[in-house]
């Protein structure tokens, strides 16, 4: 009979987005606690015969005891055995959260590994090796204690790990608690459970990263899903589902400006990029160069996108506003402020004069006040 197992990491309950501003922080906050929940629906849905939390349950060994007892209780779907190990996030210092999970009251069929240790599972079928981090940095590799624990022939020899594969050349991969490339033949491993990396990857022919299953960044790096894993016998290539459970999306979008069709465009693309509104985040990145006029109607546009997404993160530093004759007309047609709105011009247009950009700015400005803060 197969073995089955669900493969999740790196939920960081607990986890700020400071940046992105109170109320959709405390938005992602929530959603990371309700993801977790629907993990536990779906290894119930598949019957698995385990889940396995390779790391980083919690973003801080800070969290509140009402978030802990909210994770708890969001696993609850599952009765199966979860197997959790501590990430870098989370690590087993003194005085760590998983002592607290201990005291406030471990559900039974929550095994909590603190130590390397070997766990038979599924009548004795699945046999769970596990690597937890008990500080946030290790330097030599948490996994080579495998290579001496032995299993008998007839179980699935699974790993569960958190940190950095050696093998990966990606520069994201140089970092610490390095893991060895070849760990699932070192280790004699039937499928390699990692945590660490933040998007679904595969890394070896036995060896994945999960991913976060709730995205928590604009990178295009596959994140939001978790793993379903089915290996018909010791040394059978394992199958692997990837199954998405993650709720928000996250894009980084950079759009090029010169007139009021690229308003419209831009509009447009992000009508058929949120959708559903309330559950996407946008992080535009805008460069070109626009008159005020066309500028008005992009700041109106940005208001509408403000309001219909979870987030909008706007970077506007390399949008140049170049105020044509009818700009300046709006202004003044002559007269001394119509000098000083020249005297400006000249100085924003100037790249090597300091102050252009106070000189762009100000002009801007007049324009508001004199247009009543819109295109007329």
């Amino acid at each position: 009979m197969a073995i089955s197992f669900l493969h999740t990491a790196d939920f960081q309950i607990g986890k700020a987005f400071g940046s992105l501003g109170n109320d959709a922080g405390i938005v992602l906050r929530r959603q990371r606690i309700e993801t977790v929940r629907r993990i536990a629906e779906v290894a119930a849905e598949r019957n698995v015969n385990a889940v396995l939390v390779a790391g980083d349950a919690f973003d801080l060994n800070a969290v509140s005891n009402e978030t802990i007892h909210a994770w708890l209780q969001a696993i609850a779907p599952y009765s199966g055995p979860w197997v959790v190990i501590p990430g870098n996030h989370d690590s087993a210092v003194p005085q760590s959260v998983w002592h607290r999970v201990e005291s406030l009251g471990r559900p039974t069929n929550m095994h909590l590994s603190l130590e390397p240790e070997v766990l038979q599972l599924a009548g004795g079928r699945l046999a769970v090796l596990t690597a937890p981090l008990q500080r946030r940095h290790e330097s030599r590799d948490p996994t080579c204690v495998w290579d001496e624990m032995a299993t008998p022939p007839q179980l699935v020899r699974v790993g569960l790990a958190h940190g950095a594969i050696s093998s990966d050349g990606s520069p994201a991969f140089n970092a610490r608690n390095p893991i060895a490339g070849n760990r699932e033949a070192l280790s004699r491993l039937d499928y390699l459970a990692l945590g660490d990396w933040h998007g679904t990857r595969q890394v070896g022919e036995r060896s994945w990263y999960s991913g976060t299953p709730e995205p928590d960044h604009f990178k295009a790096n596959d994140s939001g899903n978790v793993l379903v894993v089915q290996i018909e016998k010791p040394g059978a290539t394992p199958l692997v589902e990837k199954v998405r459970v993650g709720r928000f999306r996250w894009f980084d979008q950079h759009w090029e400006l010169n007139g009021v069709a690229d308003i419209a465009a831009l509009d447009q693309k992000l009508i058929e990029l949120s959708e559903p509104f309330h559950e996407t985040l946008v992080n535009l990145t805008v460069t070109g160069a626009i008159d005020l006029e066309t500028r008005e109607k992009f700041e109106r546009l940005l208001e509408t996108w403000r309001g219909r997404l979870l987030h909008l993160g706007e970077h506007l530093e390399d949008l140049i506003a170049r105020p044509s004759e009818a700009d300046l007309d709006r202004i003044d047609a002559g007269g001394f402020v119509r000098a000083a709105v020249d005297r400006l011009r000249g100085a924003g247009a100037d790249p090597v004069n300091p102050d252009s950009q106070y000189a762009r700015d100000a002009i801007a400005m007049l324009y508001r006040i004199h247009t009543g803060g819109s295109a007329q």
